[in-house]
């Protein structure tokens, strides 16, 4: 990716003064430009450099989206798949902006994973003596025993110190942090990047993202608190 250039390259779109043409993870990469012909030269740079290390661009799991009605686009005689919407971080992002069936997806997601947890302080497997989830994990209780639950529940937590050890507080405290502040979930290996485009394409949630993530003191003034 970064023989290929997209970081030097004018094409991309325009945020807040940066131009930003590329979004790269570990296992997906986005290219972003204002014009076809921009993205058609973005990608051909990703597919000659991949090339070179003996990698090929898989045709079949590139999708295209666009804020106008395109449903045919090409790329090197080969076809590719033209969508109204696709997920992106664990959130679908769609090409008109609306963003109300996302919320009611996230909700229902986080209200389906923190329910699957339930059964750690309702089971009726270990009695009301022992019914704890701390000893649940150190004894390896079968409902207990997946390694993810030592990163899942603190995770969601916060930052208290309580949330360190995913007792049955940290529990409850993580289920109310997810009802309340988790719409939307993601690892973001550029987060500056992700904010600025959040902002410009979903102003209605995200405004004034940017100069909240770099001012944490004008919190106060949005009526916001971490």
């Amino acid at each position: 990716m970064l023989k290929a250039g997209l970081d030097e390259s004018k094409a991309g779109i325009n945020i807040s003064g940066r131009n930003i043409n590329n979004l790269r993870y570990a296992d997906d990469t986005t290219l972003m430009a204002e014009s076809e012909e921009e993205l058609k030269d973005l990608l051909r740079r990703v597919k000659e450099e991949s090339a070179k290390a003996g990698l090929l661009l898989n045709v079949k799991k590139t999708k295209i989206m666009a804020n106008n009605n395109l449903s045919f686009w090409q790329i090197d005689g080969e076809e590719v798949e033209a969508v109204t919407d696709f997920i992106f971080l664990g959130s679908k992002i769609s090409s008109d902006g609306d963003y109300s069936h996302e919320i009611k997806r996230c909700l229902f997601l986080e209200k389906k994973a923190m329910a699957s947890l339930d059964k750690l302080v309702k089971t009726k497997d270990i009695t009301l003596s022992t019914k704890d989830i701390n000893e649940c994990i150190l004894k390896n209780y079968a409902e207990c025993s997946n390694p993810r639950l030592f990163y899942i529940i603190p995770y969601f937590c916060g930052q208290h110190p309580k949330c360190r050890d995913p007792g049955e507080w940290a529990l409850e405290r993580a289920k109310q942090n997810v009802n309340e502040n988790f719409l939307l979930v993601g690892i973001l290996e550029e987060l500056e990047d992700v904010l600025l485009l959040l902002e410009r394409f979903l102003p209605h949630y995200f405004k004034d993202v940017m100069t909240i993530y770099k001012n944490p003191g004008e919190l106060r003034q949005h009526g916001l608190f971490i």
